[in-house]
């Protein structure tokens, strides 16, 4: 099941366990049962401190199993086989029943602890979901901290029985005591806050408390990650506010061209932007959404929940979002068969008919994923012209389950109330009205700047971007903006840290000044 380098850097984990924990099975006679036999046969040579135990009674999900610490009521469960992107969650979760220290902070750990009630999770993911594994390992987590909750993660692909019978349409869907909890990403802290209603309130005290900032950047991005490195370097009080650390990158499957890194993983990359601000001496306040901005010579940022926060000087780096078609049935049926993951949510569409909205760099590139996936791909494409690279226009139309269609205006994704049936767009040469019958829709026209909460306060472009100068002055004294907010050409990760970098030396410049003229102020006041 593993390769050898997988297999010696498992076994150098598996020497981290303290405690002894079993690796309960529940098994049938299908192939799947046996690759997970085979997987766990492996896992269970590499320790002493491992014991693999078959029990067909133990779950009528099969292939699945249980990572129990001997002895206690502690453990997760897993139903599937936990490879590909899951493979970290196995691993964490031997790690973390087996008694290895788990890492988080204690206040969090504590507030865990103190949930009441039982709770029961179940995680539905798929191996190349990308944004799966931070819900699966923020759940396996609480678990263990806290035997009431437990959690079993489910790969949707191999139970798409479960997938169909719950109308589960996008990964990761998160059941809690058998209702809908939770869709996307979550992190520990989103699901605790979701969980303990009164934290936020707490969090909006304790926020609102703190003294004020020299530079506060808004958004976690790489912009933002860049901002504050450059502000904490310079030994003034830093702080970021973000709504979720690491920003559009997170739902990044692959990243190719930041120069010196020749490939990573979107959230491996956010992982490391979060980690090299940490290593500073700067105050993240994550999971808090900007809604307000008031300038003055201390300009004030609102949060969602209450809190505001005060700075000498603000960097803007809110970054953008998928951008919606704005039809009827969008909004209706997102997570029920509109999506807009390709990566995530594919799987779930296996032998289906899709449609792919977008002929750019991501529409195509999602068709041609999807069609190794799907049944059949109709791209739509509201241009004359497909604006994707040449090499990937070549693959897109060497492919036999995939349509184009040229000067297509989508106009409308039709369902039965519960999940999406068909999808109807205009031919902008003949204007014949036209409808594909169809199971999923993927939406992939680019990025829309997250500055609703900045009108009337800062100058936006028509596009609703942050309109800036050469050094990422807004239009507002002592605010400034970096990263895909802004008017700067060309959305890519390398220019969004770049220039969050260069406002935060423009920032640390009008500090400078500032001091300067309120000194020489000084005196003028008191001779008057």
């Amino acid at each position: 099941m593993l390769d050898a380098n997988v297999k010696a850097q498992l076994k150098s984990y598996m020497e981290m366990l303290r405690e002894p924990i079993e690796l309960i099975a529940s098994l049938d006679d299908t192939p799947k049962s046996g690759e997970l036999r085979a997987l766990l046969v492996e896992i269970a040579g590499m320790s002493d401190k491992v014991t693999l135990v078959e029990r067909s009674d133990l779950s009528d999900r099969k292939p699945s199993f249980r990572i129990a610490r001997v002895g206690t009521d502690i453990g997760v469960d897993f139903a599937g086989i936990p490879l590909g992107h899951e493979f970290t969650s196995l691993v964490l979760a031997l790690l973390q029943v087996g008694g290895h220290p788990i890492k988080l902070e204690e206040e969090v750990i504590e507030q865990i602890r103190n949930l009441p009630g039982d709770y029961q999770f179940e995680t539905y993911f798929s191996l190349s979901c990308q944004n799966c594994p931070d819900v699966v390992q923020a759940l396996n987590t609480m678990s263990v901290i806290n035997p009431r909750i437990k959690h079993t993660s489910i790969d949707g692909a191999l139970f798409q029985a479960e997938v169909e019978a719950r109308e589960i349409m996008a990964v990761p869907t998160v059941f809690m005591n058998g209702e809908v909890f939770a869709q996307g990403r979550s992190s520990v802290e989103e699901i605790l806050a979701k969980l303990d209603t009164s934290s936020a309130s707490r969090k909006a005290e304790e926020i609102s408390a703190k003294d004020a900032f020299d530079v506060l950047v808004v958004g976690g991005g790489p912009a933002g990650a860049a901002a504050a490195v450059y502000a904490a370097r310079k030994g003034i009080r830093t702080g970021v506010v973000a709504e979720r650390f690491g920003g559009q990158v997170l739902d990044t499957m692959s990243i190719e061209n930041f120069i010196s890194v020749k490939q990573t993983e979107g959230p491996r990359f956010a992982a490391a932007l979060e980690e090299h601000v940490k290593d500073y001496n700067v105050d993240i306040m994550n999971l808090q959404r900007a809604v307000k901005l008031k300038p003055g010579k201390m300009v004030e940022v609102e949060l969602e929940n209450g809190g505001v926060l005060k700075s000498r000087s603000v960097i803007l780096a809110t970054g953008a979002r998928w951008r919606e078609v704005n039809v009827p049935g969008e909004r209706e049926y997102r997570n029920a068969g509109v999506a807009y993951c390709p990566h995530c949510d594919g799987p779930l569409f296996k032998g289906k008919r899709v449609a792919v909205i977008g002929g750019g760099n991501s529409g195509v590139e999602a068709a041609i994923d999807l069609a190794g996936i799907v049944e059949h791909v109709t791209l739509i494409e509201y241009s004359d012209v497909l604006r994707a690279d040449e090499v990937l226009q070549r693959k897109l139309r060497s492919l036999p389950n995939v349509k184009i269609l040229m000067s297509a205006q989508t106009t409308e994704i039709h369902g039965d109330g519960k999940r999406v049936n068909a999808l109807s767009y205009k031919d902008r040469v003949s204007g014949e009205d036209r409808r594909i019958d169809l199971e999923g829709v993927f939406v992939q026209i680019g990025l829309v700047p997250n500055t609703e909460w900045l009108k009337d306060t800062v100058a936006l472009s028509r596009f609703g971007e942050i309109e800036i100068d050469a050094k990422g002055q807004t239009s507002l004294p002592g605010v400034f903006a970096a990263g895909d907010a802004t008017t700067v050409p060309y959305k890519q990760i390398i220019i969004a840290a770049g220039d969050g970098a260069k406002a935060a030396l423009s920032a640390f410049d009008h500090l400078i000044r500032s001091s300067v003229e309120e000194e020489a102020a000084e005196p003028a006041a008191v001779s008057a």
